[in-house]
Parts: structure tokens; C-alpha cells; sequence
């Protein structure tokens, strides 16, 4: 919801550590391949119940998911990084809500369950409809930077990072924040179908 204001910002802040990286012939795919491996790192640490150290993780995966849009900017964006990058983020998010699972099986269970099955709808309902958009030719003045068709919602990316941040900061309250942040999440891919179905009924 807050990603097309965020954005700008962001885009200033991590444009002079691109520039450090792309005099170095570091590219936006090793970016996003080291931040998804490193993001990975959070899976143990939470199935550790170490939370701090799992929100380091998370964090710098984080950075490293806008990082590489700013190294790819200044240096040539690619169909393959975007396939890329939009599949490691959809794994990193779902790896996150496993290692919660792992750090407690018993009480965490059913909230990791059920927000699993949300990601798959919010993702599922992105995804369709950004390979429908491409092939006629629909645009997204929103978001004209993004490699395919980005649909907005309720909970973007912005709102996800915050989710992982509160369950990291107080997992004791994991599974209310998860029930919250999955009913937030279905309000996304709810209104994702309806408007995607529209949009594309009209267009037809």
C-alpha cells in the first residue's frame, strides 16, 4: 500500500552504495542471489528462536531486494533478473513463515499454516495477472520501474517487512500479528481477483 510513496526515497538512499557495487562489476543478479541466500540464514535462527539475529537476516535481505533494482537501473535491467528476483522474494517470504513453524510446531502451527495459504493467494493472483498484462500490453503507471506488471494491495512489500519485523520483535504475540496479517493479505488478493477479472473482462 505505502511502496509507491517509499519508493523515491529508497531509490535515494541506495543509489551511491549501486554505484560502489557496479564500479566493482558486482551485478543486480549476484545482489539478489546473495540476498536470498543470506536471507535464507533466518530460517535456523528462528527455528533457534534467536529473533534478533533472525531479524538481522530478514533485514538485509531486505536491502539487498531494493539493492538490486538500483544496481540494475544503472546498469541494464533484465527480463531474467526480474524472473529472478520476483521468485527468490516469493521463497525468502514463505522460508520466513517456516522458520516461525520450526521455532514453535506446536502453538505456531495452524497461524504459519494459514499464512502460507495467504501467500500463495496474494502471490498466485499477482502473478497471473502480470503475465496476462504482458501479453496485452497493460500497463501500471503506479509502478513503471517494475520488470512485469505489479499490482498494488493492502499489503505490498513494505507492509510484509513490517509484519516479519513485529513477529521477529514480539513472537510471543506470533500468532495473533500472523491471523491479522493474513486477514490483511486476503483483503489484498481478494481485491487483486476482482479487479484483475474486471480489468480484463473489459478489456477483451
Amino acid at each position: 500500500m505505502l511502496d509507491p510513496l517509499l519508493t523515491p526515497i529508497t531509490r535515494k538512499v541506495l543509489d551511491y552504495p549501486a554505484r560502489w557495487l557496479v564500479k566493482r562489476q558486482v551485478s543486480a543478479d549476484q545482489v539478489t542471489v546473495a540476498g536470498f541466500l543470506v536471507g535464507l540464514l533466518a530460517v535456523p535462527a528462528l527455528a533457534a528462536q534467536a529473533y534478533e539475529v533472525a531479524l538481522v537476516f530478514i533485514l538485509l535481505n531486505r536491502v539487498a531486494d531494493g539493492l538490486d533494482g538500483a544496481v540494475a537501473r544503472r546498469t541494464s535491467a533484465t527480463d531474467a533478473g526480474g524472473f529472478l528476483d520476483i521468485v527468490l522474494d516469493f521463497i525468502f517470504y514463505s522460508a520466513v513463515v517456516f522458520g516461525f513453524l520450526l521455532a514453535s510446531p506446536f502453538e505456531h502451527a495452524l497461524p504459519a499454516g494459514l499464512l502460507l495459504v495467504t501467500f500463495m493467494g496474494t502471490g498466485a493472483s499477482f502473478l497471473a495477472f502480470a503475465v496476462i498484462a504482458a501479453k496485452r500490453g497493460i500497463e501500471n503507471p503506479r509502478y513503471p520501474n517494475k520488470s512485469l506488471h505489479y499490482m498494488g494491495g493492502l499489503t505490498e512489500g513494505f507492509e510484509t517487512i513490517v509484519a516479519f519485523v513485529a513477529f521477529c520483535i514480539w513472537p510471543e504475540h506470533f500468532e495473533m500479528l500472523a491471523l491479522i496479517f493474513a486477514a490483511a493479505c486476503w483483503i489484498t488478493a481478494i481485491t487483486r481477483i476482482v479487479v484483475g477479472y474486471r480489468t480484463l473482462s473489459e478489456a477483451n
